[in-house]
């Protein structure tokens, strides 16, 4: 993508949704976790439904904000009966895709969109801190917090701080500035395949769309073995190798801020679907591209047995290679490479 698109891209306002590539977008909505506790010494069972009922009945008529009830995801802690009086009875994610309030204030003034913005999100998040919810005579308090992961200005000082004390990267006085790496978690396998060839995670169509974000050194996808055990627990996500993780690596440490400033706060939507992948973003702590020649042989077998991340391949011989490969096939090699071979005794 030429400098000038990326400009454009970046200065998109804050509730607007950002198009990527190959039918796939960026929803901004806001991402609150939320804790139940206690208020007073009643010890009847939590009712799911009714705390779940009572809290969107609270956004919309005290906030303005209307959330549909798949948009929160709530479920009761473990060994209620063994807990501690101050311990929480139940957790919840609140996912906001209603940004119309926000938007009515940009309707009157418009700049410094991206700062309001903010702060409007802080303020939603404060107001619903420290509420009390009655549910027939049993009293529960909710705390609230963002995750790092949507806070952008938060992330971004945690890697200037770790690099400035680990002495490397981008604040290394013996190192030139480095590139960055991406970690994105929990996004459909099959948004990122090659249609009707594969259901898993392509690496040319995944360097595809991350290239709109800015130019790429290094790309790895695998599989998340987590999900599964996700699943286990009953809490209805997708099970493993449905969904993927991707390391990116950018070239620059510019391209690498601000495609992290454009995935936080946002959920991912292909068109045609209703589903809407919450993903975590992260950056790389651990150096995952650089110790990439440094493994041992046992990850090396284990690689090999898909317990480990696939080889991360260079781009800037790949993708030109596997695109004239593409370009010098036409309908005969497809049927010639579908005959089945015969070897030789």
């Amino acid at each position: 993508m030429s400098s000038s698109s990326l400009k454009s891209l970046y200065s998109l306002p804050p509730t607007e949704t950002l198009d990527l590539c190959n039918a796939l977008s960026l929803i901004p909505r806001i991402k609150l976790l939320l804790t139940f506790y206690r208020s007073d010494p009643s010890v009847k069972p939590i009712d799911e439904w009714q705390l779940k009922l009572s809290l969107l009945s609270f956004l919309k008529t005290s906030m303005s904000i209307t959330v549909p009830e798949e948009d929160l995801h709530l479920e009761k802690c473990k060994d209620l009966k063994k807990r501690k009086r101050d311990d929480p009875v139940a957790s919840a994610t609140l996912y906001i895709y209603d940004l119309s309030p926000f938007k009515k204030l940009l309707a009157t003034d418009n700049e410094g969109s991206a700062k309001k913005y903010n702060e409007w999100k802080s303020e939603v998040s404060y107001k619903l801190d420290g509420i009390e919810l009655n549910l027939e005579g049993v009293k529960f308090r909710m705390s609230v917090s963002v995750p790092v992961s949507d806070h952008f200005e938060r992330m971004k000082k945690e890697w200037e701080e770790f690099y400035r004390n680990e002495n490397r990267g981008y604040y290394s006085r013996s190192m030139r500035q480095q590139p960055d790496t991406l970690i994105l978690e929990g996004v459909p396998s099959r948004w990122f395949a090659e249609p009707r060839v594969s259901s898993k995670a392509s690496m040319l169509v995944t360097h595809t769309i991350f290239s709109v974000l800015g130019k790429i050194r290094n790309l790895n996808i695998v599989g998340n073995d987590d999900l599964g055990k996700i699943m286990e627990q009953g809490s209805g996500q997708l099970v493993s190798g449905l969904q993927c993780k991707i390391w990116v690596q950018f070239e620059n440490s510019g391209d690498f801020c601000n495609a992290m400033k454009i995935l936080c706060g946002h959920s991912m939507q292909k068109q045609g679907s209703r589903l809407k992948a919450n993903y975590e973003v992260t950056w790389d702590r651990d150096g995952f591209f650089r110790n990439m020649p440094k493994r041992t042989p046992q990850y090396r077998e284990e690689e090999s047995s898909g317990r480990r991340p696939v080889a991360v391949r260079d781009f800037k011989t790949e993708v030109p290679r596997l695109q004239s490969q593409i370009i010098r096939s036409g309908p005969d090699d497809v049927n010639k490479s579908a005959a089945p071979r015969r070897f030789k005794d």
